[in-house]
């Protein structure tokens, strides 16, 4: 389950300040619903990939201990 920060409130920050966590459930959320979405919601999406692409955080090579290979939202 997701814990964090709605988008009412994600909505009026930059994409950049949003954590790792955030773009994740988003992008997933996003992903979801894609065939529904109008064009604004479509552009956010865009923007919340433009970015993950721009972390390029969501990529890991390797696992470890205490890490998977992909960010989780829980």
């Amino acid at each position: 389950m997701y814990v964090g920060r709605d988008m009412t409130e994600l909505s009026m920050m930059s994409k950049s300040e949003w954590k790792d966590s955030e773009l994740a459930f988003f992008h997933q959320s996003f992903q979801q619903i894609l065939p529904y979405l109008n064009a604004e919601g479509q552009s956010i999406y865009r923007e919340v990939i433009e970015e993950m692409h721009n972390r390029n955080s969501f990529k890991r090579n390797e696992a470890d201990y205490t890490h998977g290979t992909s960010v989780t939202f829980d």
